[in-house]
């Protein structure tokens, strides 16, 4: 579904940035959502929060100090 018509964004397109671990300033920036009329600027917001909130939980691996490394747990985006 096309969310903004002025620069024909999809939801597919902002859920896409989303998981990609981008929040809405930087979708926003990169496809130009709500950047024209801002008619689409709550639609899209909420895309990105409905993103987040069913995002599932990722492992990241860190370096500790003593050069080893360990598993860390942390929410991504979407």
């Amino acid at each position: 579904m096309i969310v903004c018509v002025c620069r024909r964004v999809s939801d597919r397109e902002i859920s896409r940035h989303a998981r990609a671990g981008m929040n809405f300033d930087d979708i926003q920036f990169e496809l130009g959502v709500a950047t024209q009329c801002g008619r689409c600027e709550g639609c899209a917001r909420d895309i990105v929060s409905q993103c987040s909130q069913t995002a599932p939980v990722a492992l990241l691996r860190t370096e500790t100090a003593g050069g080893s490394s360990e598993w860390a747990r942390s929410s991504s985006s979407c």
